[in-house]
């Protein structure tokens, strides 16, 4: 199957960005060659320079981004850091997660900075997907570790079962390698779409504390 030239990818990128309730399309420039997309341009909030990289992850043909969106706060809704970091901590102990009482937050210059532990990857992931809304804010640095609890082979056994539940990775050539809290993923999927769904099955799986995707598209 032919892939999409460079062009056909930035259209696509472009009318995905138009399609994208979340973001202003006519704010961000978009640039590719060789299938790695450079979104450009600024954004009045976190949350909308996220939504527009995942847009551009959904477009088939897409390699990798180079995310290069400034977040420019409007001068009303500049934040204290005082007042960001005291809503990060009310949002965090309002939602869901266990262990939140072990994540610690900072911030400096509207950057939110979390630390501390958690058991699971997906913990991590969430703790900063749940703050991404937050108004004042410029970006996180999520330096959360995740302290394995699970042994090789039930990490294998946990990603082997998520897989089979997925339909399209129950019919993929992935291939998992477990070596202590590391997982490689290697093989071959058709879509982005996929190998963010393998990615995702294996960060979900509790105990991994890195995941190396080596996984081939096309």
């Amino acid at each position: 199957m032919t892939e999409p030239s460079d062009l056909k990818i930035q259209k696509d990128v472009l009318a995905e960005l138009a399609f994208e309730p979340q973001v202003d399309a006519a704010a961000i420039g978009v640039a590719v060659q060789d299938g790695v997309v450079t979104l450009s341009g600024h954004v009045p909030a976190l949350a909308q320079k996220t939504a527009a990289e995942a847009a551009a992850r959904r477009v088939k043909g897409v390699r990798a981004i180079a995310q290069e969106i400034d977040v420019r706060l409007p001068d009303d809704l500049g934040q204290t850091d005082d007042t960001i970091a005291a809503r990060a901590v009310d949002i965090l102990g309002w939602s869901a997660l266990p262990q939140v009482s072990t994540i610690h937050v900072s911030v400096e210059d509207g950057w939110i900075s979390l630390a501390g532990h958690v058991e699971w990857a997906y913990q991590r992931d969430e703790a900063e997907r749940a703050l991404r809304g937050l108004a004042g804010v410029r970006g996180i640095r999520n330096e959360i570790a995740v302290t394995p609890h699970a042994t090789p082979e039930d990490v294998e056994e946990h990603i082997a079962r998520a897989f089979h539940r997925n339909a399209e990775l129950e019919r993929s050539q992935v291939k998992v390698d477990v070596d202590g809290s590391k997982v490689t993923l290697k093989g071959r999927v058709k879509t982005w779409y996929e190998q963010d769904m393998a990615e995702r099955a294996a960060w979900s799986t509790p105990g991994v504390t890195s995941v190396v995707d080596e996984i081939e598209i096309g």
